[in-house]
C-alpha cells in the first residue's frame, strides 16, 4: 500500500534527539540542556520524585486506601467504579481491586471500534475476577461524524472525542452509583511523556463542540460530555475522586502483562492502546504520515525514565515500522474506510490536507494552560481520598 508523502512543513531546526531518552524534534516544542538532555524526561523524573512513594509508604498509602473505600462502601452494592477497556492498564488495575478486596463495578465505552481481542479479554478478565460490566453503547452515526469532523479540522487528537466521552462516563456513572471513588488506569511510570504539542486537552468541551458544529451533522445526543465547570463540581462539591490506582502500586508493565496472562487469560495485543482498531490505525499510521511523529517514541521515554527499558532497546523498537505486519495494515485500512463510508482517494485526501494546530479552533487552551500552573495544588487535592 503506497502512502503519501508525509504532510507536514520542512524543520525549523536541526534534527536532535535526548541523550537520555529518545523524545527528538518531532516534537517542535521540545528543548535540551547542556548536557543534550530534554525537558520531558526532565520533567518526568521530577514527577517520579514528587508524586510517587517508597515501597513501605505505598503500600501503607494503599492499604488506608482500600479501608476508606470499603468503609464508605458499606451497604452499597457497589464501593467504586473502574474504567475497563481491555488493554494492560485497565486490567491491571481490575486485578488490583479485586486482591484488594473492594466490589468494583466495571464500566466500558463501546465508540464501535473495539477489537476482537479486546472484548475477549474484557469478559475473560471480568469473568475470571467475578465483576459485573455496566457498557455504554454510544450512538455510532452520531459518534463516526464526530470523528469525521476532527479528521476534517486536520488536528492531531482524533482520539479526543473517546477520551472525553470515557472521562465524561465515568463521572456521571459515579453519581448514578452514588460511589465517590474512581479508580483509573492513569499511571506515571507507563505515561508520564508525552508533549503537548502533539495534541491538545481531551477535556476541552469546547473545542470538541466547536469542531462538530464546523465540520458534523448530526447531533451530539448519546455523546457522554463534560464541562470544567461540570468537572470541578464533582470533584470539589461532590468530592468524586479520580485515584490513578497504579501509582499505589509497584507497577512494572512486562511483568504485569505476564500476571495478567496467567491469573486471567489477558493477551497481549502487541502495542499501548491497540484493544481499539481505531487507535492502532490512528497511532500506527494516521499520525505518522500526517504528521510526522510516532507516538511509541513518547512511550518508550517514559518507559526508559522509570527504568522499565534501556535507551538502546527503546530505540531499535523504534527502528521498526509502527505497523509491524504490512497485511494488518491492510485489513485495518479497508476495515476503517468501510466504518467512516469513504473511498480510498478521499480519505488520502484527508490525509494529504494540510494539518492544522488545535489552536486554529476555538477551545479553552489559555483558560487549560493558565490551571496547568496550578496542576499539582489540584491534584492533590482531586486524587486525595
Amino acid at each position: 500500500m503506497s502512502s503519501p508523502a508525509p504532510n507536514r512543513n520542512p524543520p525549523a531546526r536541526a534534527y536532535q534527539i535526548c541523550a537520555r531518552c529518545i523524545m527528538d524534534t518531532s516534537d517542535p516544542a521540545i528543548t535540551f540542556d547542556a548536557q543534550g538532555i530534554c525537558n520531558h524526561c526532565t520533567a518526568a523524573i521530577r514527577r517520579f520524585e514528587k508524586q510517587l512513594l517508597g515501597p513501605r509508604e505505598r503500600q501503607t498509602a494503599l492499604d488506608r486506601l482500600a479501608s476508606k473505600i470499603i468503609e464508605e462502601g458499606g451497604g452499597k452494592e457497589y464501593d467504586c467504579i473502574i474504567g475497563v477497556s481491555g488493554g494492560v492498564d485497565s486490567t491491571a488495575v481490575a486485578f488490583t481491586v479485586k486482591r484488594l478486596g473492594l466490589r468494583p463495578i466495571a464500566i466500558h465505552f463501546d465508540n464501535g471500534w473495539d477489537s476482537e481481542l479486546a472484548v475477549d479479554n474484557i469478559t475473560r478478565t471480568l469473568n475470571n475476577l467475578d465483576i459485573e460490566l455496566d457498557t455504554y453503547v454510544v450512538d455510532w452515526e452520531e459518534f463516526r461524524d464526530l470523528q469525521l469532523s476532527f479528521i476534517e479540522a486536520g488536528v492531531a487528537n482524533v482520539e479526543a472525542p473517546t477520551d472525553h466521552a470515557i472521562a465524561a462516563l465515568l463521572f456521571k456513572k459515579a453519581r448514578e452509583y452514588k460511589i465517590r471513588f474512581i479508580l483509573t488506569g492513569s499511571n506515571l511510570v507507563t505515561e508520564a511523556i508525552m508533549p503537548l504539542s502533539w495534541g491538545h486537552f481531551n477535556q476541552d468541551l469546547r473545542q470538541l463542540k466547536a469542531i462538530h458544529r464546523r465540520f458534523g451533522s448530526v447531533p451530539l445526543t448519546s455523546l457522554p460530555m463534560i464541562s470544567l465547570p461540570e468537572f470541578l463540581n464533582y470533584v470539589l462539591i461532590g468530592r468524586i475522586r479520580p485515584i490513578p490506582l497504579l501509582n499505589y502500586i509497584d507497577y512494572q508493565k512486562e511483568d504485569t502483562k505476564k500476571q495478567l496472562t496467567e491469573e486471567v487469560g489477558w493477551r497481549d495485543y502487541g502495542g499501548k492502546h491497540y484493544e481499539s482498531v481505531w487507535t492502532r490505525f490512528y497511532q500506527g499510521y494516521y499520525l505518522p504520515t500526517k504528521f510526522g511523529f510516532d507516538k511509541r517514541r513518547a512511550h518508550l521515554s517514559t518507559l526508559i525514565c522509570s527504568g522499565q527499558m534501556g535507551r538502546d532497546e527503546a530505540l531499535a523498537e523504534m527502528e521498526k515500522a509502527p505497523y509491524a505486519d504490512p497485511a494488518l495494515l491492510r485489513e485495518d485500512m479497508q476495515y476503517v474506510l468501510k466504518k467512516f463510508r469513504l473511498s480510498q482517494e478521499q480519505f488520502q485526501a484527508l490525509i494529504a490536507s494540510p494539518g492544522k494546530p488545535a489552536t486554529d479552533y476555538p477551545s479553552h487552551d489559555f483558560l487549560f494552560r493558565r490551571l496547568e500552573r496550578y496542576k499539582n495544588l489540584f491534584r492533590n487535592v482531586a486524587t486525595k481520598p
